[in-house]
């Protein structure tokens, strides 16, 4: 099947709408943030896109952290350093040319600030591809990859993601500060994102609008 191009603009749902695969077109030095809640998609995603570009995901460096901890130490005891630790790999990444990938939940106002904030400062545009799929869907993908959040973290981020869906339908991108784009996808939709390229940000022959808009921004 035919794939065809999209650059997305303000705030567009993809969410119950059949058609073919789209390949996402941002400008060269862009930062798209895929995000959702735990099990959604995202890591199976950003490796079926294979992107030339940049990729900060915090699983990274938890991994390189646990690595040089003790086997014994819990990791509630060193997380806030895993945290900060995060926090500054992505402020360095936005440093550098080039496109971006960030792997996030999207769901925490601080984290959505502070990405708008580095987005501003270093002169780049700030993209979002937000997975917002069903809980039982998220679930499943957690059992599938043999990785599961705690039933309370898991959750909050399900409210956390709601809320700012229910902000997304009534404000638009003013829901999510410095973002010149939010796509949402639910699991069909989903696999309709084939791939993602960078540089010229209209896309093949222009930008043409193939999924419906909401909210303000849109």
């Amino acid at each position: 099947m035919q794939v065809t191009g999209y650059a997305p603009r303000g705030v567009a749902d993809l969410r119950g709408r059949s058609g073919p695969p789209l390949a996402l077109h941002y400008g060269p030095d862009a930062v798209v943030v895929v995000g959702g809640v735990p099990g959604s998609g995202k890591s199976t995603l950003l490796r079926r896109w294979d992107a030339p570009a940049g990729l900060i995901d915090p699983r990274t460096t938890r991994l390189a952290c646990r690595a040089r901890m003790p086997a014994a130490l819990p990791y509630p005891v060193y997380r806030p350093a895993v945290r900060l630790l995060h926090l500054l790999r992505t402020r360095a990444a936005f440093r550098r040319p080039g496109p971006l990938l960030v792997h996030d939940c999207a769901s925490r106002w601080w984290m959505r600030r502070a990405l708008a904030h580095w987005a501003r400062r270093y002169g780049r545009e700030l993209h979002v591809v937000l997975l917002a799929v069903r809980p039982a869907e998220a679930l499943a993908g957690q059992h599938a990859r043999a990785r599961t959040a705690a039933p309370r973290t898991f959750r909050l981020h399900v409210r956390r993601t709601a809320r700012l869906l229910d902000r997304l339908e009534r404000r638009g991108l003013a829901a999510f500060p410095g973002a010149r784009s939010v796509l949402l996808a639910d699991a069909p939709a989903r696999e309709r994102l084939a791939g993602v390229r960078f540089g010229d940000s209209r896309g093949p022959g222009g930008s043409v609008d193939p999924v419906g808009s909401v909210g303000s921004g849109s």
